[in-house]
């Protein structure tokens, strides 16, 4: 396996989120990611065991801020493009149930699954992870 430290990092930023389900924190990281930086970051996001559907929360709260996930699915890892070099990996509060993933950087973001809160407990997680994807992409140079 190649060290990833090792590798000239790739015109394009490779940007992972990582929670258990991929229903909620990490589709909604994505979506923000994707809308905030386009096409200057390569963006996926997975779980550690999937859900097989996007939240119905992640879809009506992410639309409040006009980004619109429908077309997302919950995906595992063994769905993600095989031989990407990941510039961030973001574990967002699965503990040890996500696994290691070799990266330039790695990020945990303790966050709550929102998936059974209340609606104003899941805007304040979701304003949370769009603070976070933002410090982000402005780390990385892609803001």
């Amino acid at each position: 396996m190649t060290d990833p430290s090792q590798v000239q990092p790739a015109a394009q930023p490779h940007v992972l989120f990582v929670c258990v389900e991929n229903s909620c924190r990490s589709q909604i990281a994505e979506g923000f990611a994707r809308a905030l930086a386009g096409t200057r970051v390569a963006v996926h996001s997975a779980g550690s065991r999937p859900s097989g559907r996007v939240h119905p929360g992640a879809l009506r709260f992410m639309a409040e801020k006009g980004i619109d996930l429908s077309s997302h699915a919950s995906k595992g890892l063994t769905d993600l493009p095989r031989g990407v070099v990941w510039d961030y990996v973001v574990t967002m509060g699965c503990g040890d149930e996500c696994p290691y993933l070799p990266a330039r950087q790695r990020l945990d973001w303790d966050l709550p699954d929102p998936k059974d809160m209340g609606d104003t407990e899941f805007r304040a997680v979701r304003d949370r992870i769009e603070q976070l994807v933002r410090e982000l992409l402005e780390s990385a140079g892609a803001a």
